[in-house]
């Protein structure tokens, strides 16, 4: 395996008041969780240099590689390779950076019929664009699982044998009982629309994709991942339109005045004296622009314009 991590997720053990950036060539630190920070480097060598920090200042801290953000995986399509065990795939395939592999299997009929789908790991956080098979040249698509839905409680984000939720059901929502033998009439635990919880059209579950895509493909941890989201999805009852109507009824210099507010918070102590505070900063207004009437669009104003009849000779 490639020793070459790009992302490593440090661990304070103590409360403690760190600037955002130390070190000039890594990159902006961002906070994870209350106790974790998260470190991207640039090179090898300084994967190597980092992992072994055991103290920060006075700090004592634990580095170790991100779970996720250092592997990528990818899915290829070979109909030669369904009979060949994964395991022969792997072995031959290792010298190309993948780490795992593993088979799609479908359910049909009560029983698991394996497909010529394969999701490999790759060791690096770039997944490439195609991988050698024998004389078989294959393409690699990135794998965008599913969201992990609870079978007790059917929330996403975890599995049954974590759950610390109420036994509820699939179908009705209701809780104390599953779906087996239900009757009642649908309705979605995480939406509340009358469909059952395992849906796919399901508001809650489309969401769930989304956030899921947005991490795999920007390379960022789900809390961000779903703060993004959430920012470019439209609230309930305010759609594109009304928003944009909204805005153009507004006048033209209350929106001028609020762009050219700018707020900057204050600066930690840490970094008053090691950078200078940046205040007033002015940022140039858009002119006006006078609004058209549908009066002016329907009748335009012909005075200026001199009719002219050309007479023959």
């Amino acid at each position: 395996m490639r020793n070459c991590y790009r992302s490593v997720c440090i661990l304070l053990l103590m409360d403690s008041k760190i600037p955002p950036r130390f070190g000039r060539a890594w990159r902006p630190i961002r906070r994870v969780l209350k106790s974790h920070l998260l470190v991207e480097v640039q090179s090898r060598k300084q994967s190597q240099q980092i992992v072994k920090l055991k103290k920060f200042s006075t700090i004592p801290i634990t580095v170790s590689p991100h779970a996720s953000l250092n592997s990528s995986k990818g899915v290829i399509t070979c109909g030669e390779l369904l009979n060949v065990p994964t395991e022969e795939i792997l072995k031959e395939l290792q010298g190309q950076g993948v780490s795992h592999v593993l088979r799609i299997s479908i359910r049909r009929d009560g029983q698991l019929i394996n497909t010529k789908h394969l999701i490999l790991t790759f060791d690096s956080s770039k997944l490439p664009e195609h991988i050698k098979a024998g004389y078989m040249r294959l393409s690699v698509r990135t794998y965008i699982p599913n969201p992990l839905r609870c079978f007790k409680c059917q929330s996403f984000g975890h599995s049954k044998t974590s759950c610390r939720g109420t036994l509820t059901c699939a179908r009705c929502a209701e809780v104390r009982h599953d779906n087996s033998q239900c009757t009642s009439p649908e309705k979605c635990v995480n939406c509340k629309d009358a469909h059952t919880s395992f849906s796919r059209n399901c508001s809650a579950w489309k969401l769930e994709k989304e956030i899921i895509t947005t991490k795999i493909k920007k390379q960022i941890s789900y809390p961000e991942s779903r703060k993004l989201v959430k920012s470019m999805t439209p609230t309930p009852g305010n759609s594109y339109v009304s928003v944009a109507k909204k805005s153009a009824s507004a006048p033209s210099a209350d929106r001028n005045k609020d762009a050219s507010v700018v707020s900057i918070s204050k600066p930690s102590e840490s970094f008053t004296s090691a950078s200078p505070s940046v205040t007033n900063l002015p940022i140039p207004s858009t002119p006006p622009v006078a609004p058209v009437s549908e009066e002016a669009l329907a009748s335009p104003d012909l005075t200026d314009f001199t009719l002219v009849i050309n007479k023959k000779s």
